[in-house]
């Protein structure tokens, strides 16, 4: 594809040039193997020049009045709805997504320039009493100045443009490393939109490279206030314990573990229906993904006949093929790992209610059940097309099981009785959880972020407002002071 090759280059105080590394980050296409890119990285000499370069940029940048600043985001939107053919095409060749996918993704980072354009006007500031007479107290909220954003392989061009959008909305400047499995998707197209909406040059900034060759340069380098980083946990906890070593503010969106819980009142045909879309949506890469289906012990066995049946007649095969449901895993890496995974759950005890083979990046679906309450898989985030089914005898069962894991992100529970699902949702350890409903869920102005070993801060909305920008308390003493001395 000719973009692939007009975007492989680092963008960088808004120029196009070619990294100055030794080596060359080689972006594939999952599913055929084809090469669609080779970018030669960024040096840690290059991530001084962007940071430095969006150093400079954002101090006119935070001058520019929220009221213009938002043409930009319009131009954008406008932007990404015109070339939607192309940038679909691109997901499907870069991350294997299916059309779902991409109409998913596409949807999802709509509202994302949406939403900018509304933040761009919602640093507010306040005026506060005070118990001196006279004084005037102001609160200025100000953006941070520049954000560095690391973001992941499964959905890039919105979780970049989650932070992105967002920080350059409310003043600040920005420097994006994409994940080296989606350089394009997650970075230089979205330089690319932000150039033909008019951003101005050195604001964004795109570095597509490797901690082998930069370390913690990103992360480390003086000009960032604050780190926006979506992964995994441990790389998160070492983002996090670098950031604070140097006084930076972090925002991680990390994995999860999450839990579908099925009560004995729930439609069981629509549970079914939420759980296979919330396992097996984009191959089951997604860090709010069912991991676990938790099941009321009376309903089981037809809840799990019916749930079988249907991914059954799920088709796998060419994400281009739009009858394709699931499509590639991001590397034959991730594939080998997870395959390797199931055999060592089953040789624990686990039963394979449905299992198929694994070809290359192509893994069929999984299901397991009958595991053992200490299988090391119930704890883990299964980053791919694998379920875990997991009976239980009551509401009280139902907590124990969905909150025994590291993670916390998202969940869901089905349920007849509304306010019954809501007490039992309080009571699961989770930033976000679902009732009736699936559990992959993200919008524009609702707080997102998880508990425990999932993500410190949360974004969306007015918390993002908190995120990007800082409080400068400003007093005025109208009239004179008394000064003990």
């Amino acid at each position: 594809m000719s973009w692939f090759s007009e975007l492989s280059r680092q963008y960088i105080d808004g120029e196009w040039r070619t990294g100055s590394g030794s080596w060359d980050i080689v972006d594939i296409d999952p599913y055929s193997g084809d090469k669609l890119a080779a970018i030669t990285v960024a040096t840690a000499a290059e991530v001084d020049d962007a940071y430095r370069a969006a150093e400079r940029a954002q101090r006119a940048w935070s001058r520019v009045n929220p009221y213009a600043r938002r043409l930009v985001f319009e131009r954008a939107l406008r932007v990404i709805e015109e070339r939607e053919q192309e940038i679909t095409e691109a997901i499907t060749a870069e991350l294997g997504g299916t059309a779902l996918k991409a109409a998913f993704e596409l949807s999802l980072s709509k509202d994302v320039f949406r939403e900018a354009m509304q933040l761009s006007l919602r640093a507010e500031g306040r005026i506060l009493p005070s118990p001196v007479d006279g004084k005037e107290n102001r609160l200025y909220r100000l953006p941070v100045g520049v954000v560095g954003v690391i973001s992941p392989f499964n959905f890039p061009l919105f979780l970049s443009l989650k932070a992105v959008a967002p920080a350059l909305a409310l003043g600040n400047g920005v420097v994006l490393k994409p994940h080296q499995n989606t350089p394009i998707v997650g970075g230089t197209l979205i330089a690319k939109i932000f150039e033909e909406a008019g951003l101005p040059g050195g604001l964004l900034n795109v570095l597509v490279t490797d901690i082998a060759e930069i370390g913690d340069a990103f992360i480390a380098h003086p000009v960032p206030k604050v780190i926006s980083f979506t992964g995994s946990d441990t790389v998160g906890r070492h983002v996090a314990t670098v950031a604070a070593s140097h006084f930076k503010r972090t925002v991680l969106e990390l994995g999860g573990n999450s839990a579908l819980i099925v009560l004995d009142d729930a439609d069981l045909d629509y549970a079914v229906d939420a759980a296979v879309f919330s396992r097996f949506a984009h191959q089951g890469q997604v860090c709010m993904a069912a991991n676990r289906v938790l099941v009321d012990r009376s309903v089981a066995d037809e809840f799990t006949r019916r749930f079988v049946a249907k991914i059954a007649s799920l088709k796998v095969g060419d994400p281009k093929d739009p009858a394709t449901q699931i499509g590639p895993l991001i590397n034959a890496n991730q594939a080998e790992s997870l395959t390797a995974e199931v055999d060592r759950a089953v040789e624990g005890g686990a039963t394979a209610l449905l299992r198929g083979q694994t070809v290359g990046t192509l893994m069929d679906p999984v299901v397991l059940g009958g595991l053992p309450a200490d299988a090391p898989i119930l704890q883990r985030e299964l980053f791919g097309p694998v379920v875990l089914v997991v009976p239980f005898d009551g509401e009280d069962e139902a907590v124990r099981i969905a909150n025994d894991t590291p993670f916390g992100l998202s969940g869901a529970v089905h349920t007849g009785d509304v306010e019954r699902g809501v007490r039992l949702a309080q009571r699961i350890e989770t930033g976000m959880i679902h009732i009736n409903d699936g559990t992959i869920h993200d919008e524009p102005v609702v707080p997102f972020g998880g508990e425990k070993n999932s993500g410190v801060g949360r974004l969306n909305g007015e918390a993002t407002v908190e995120a990007f920008t800082t409080v400068k308390w400003i007093s005025i003493q109208h009239g004179r002071s008394r000064f003990p001395f």
